[in-house]
This record gives C-alpha cells, sequence and structure tokens, in this order.
C-alpha cells in the first residue's frame, strides 16, 4: 500500500461502504465511480499498487479477463446496457493506482455519448453525481447478479 494512495487506503478499509467494495476477488476489487453522474460507471482496480499494466503478476493478469467479463455480464443484467466500454488511463494527479474503467453503454445514449465521448459522464458537479445512496443499491445489486450459481 502507498499512503497517499486513495485506491490503496480505501482497498484497505475493512468498513468500507458497499459501493466501494462490490466485489473482491484474485487480487482485484471493483467499485462504483464516485466521480460520475452515470449510474453503474465502475472501476476494477488491483489489490497491490500497481501503476502500470505491466506491473501486473501473472495471476493478476489471468484474473482480469474473467472479471471483466462477469461486471459487464452483472451491469447488463442490472442496468440494462447493451454492453460496456473499458478503459485504462491512470493519469489523473492522485489516480495513478492502476484503475479500469467499467461503463455501461446504455441503450439510450445518444450520438453525442459514444465511444470516447462517454468520458462527458466523467468529472462532473455534485450536484449532477450519482448520489451515494443510489450506488450503494446498485453495488448491493450488482452483488447479487455477481455471485456463483
Amino acid at each position: 500500500m502507498t499512503e497517499d494512495c486513495l485506491s490503496c487506503r480505501l482497498s484497505e478499509q475493512p468498513d468500507a461502504p458497499v459501493r466501494e467494495r462490490i466485489l473482491v476477488r484474485d487480487g482485484w476489487r471493483v467499485a462504483h465511480n464516485f466521480d460520475t453522474s452515470l449510474p453503474g460507471w465502475l472501476v476494477a482496480l488491483p489489490l497491490r499498487h500497481v501503476t502500470r499494466l505491466s506491473e501486473l503478476e501473472a495471476s493478476e493478469a489471468g484474473a482480469l479477463g474473467p472479471l471483466l467479463h462477469d461486471v459487464s455480464a452483472a451491469l447488463e443484467q442490472v442496468v440494462g446496457c447493451g454492453k460496456t466500454y473499458v478503459m485504462l488511463f491512470a493519469e489523473q494527479p492522485g489516480f495513478a493506482h492502476v484503475h479500469f474503467h467499467v461503463v455501461p453503454r446504455m441503450p439510450d445514449f445518444a450520438e453525442g455519448d459514444l465511444g470516447p465521448r462517454v468520458m462527458r459522464f466523467l468529472g462532473t458537479s455534485a450536484g449532477e453525481r450519482v448520489r451515494d445512496e443510489e450506488m450503494d443499491r446498485l453495488a448491493l445489486s450488482l452483488r447479487h447478479a455477481l455471485e456463483p450459481r
């Protein structure tokens, strides 16, 4: 863990809200993005501090594909998206910890919301962001959808 890394601090927090710990498995944690106006915008982060994709251990890299698959399927079930977008940047100051954005591509998206333009839902004002209560509600539904059958 790196003390100045928010992602690491949240991963170490056992009493973190459900929106911060939707799924924890195989060295990864899935959380709802806190800085978005789009319900269901998730992030998948390695539990240990990693700043480059090439730093992943083989087991972490091997777990990533199934994790993204399962989270995408859960989003399709819970929020009704047609598919998901997956992105990795980790360039924002304070957010160098590798994290994959798993973004629901909603059926009602306008042309201006498609592909990389989906980023318009990120970095919105506090009044436009998904409320904590809604993130927690979605997180519980996603947890249920992710349970092994």
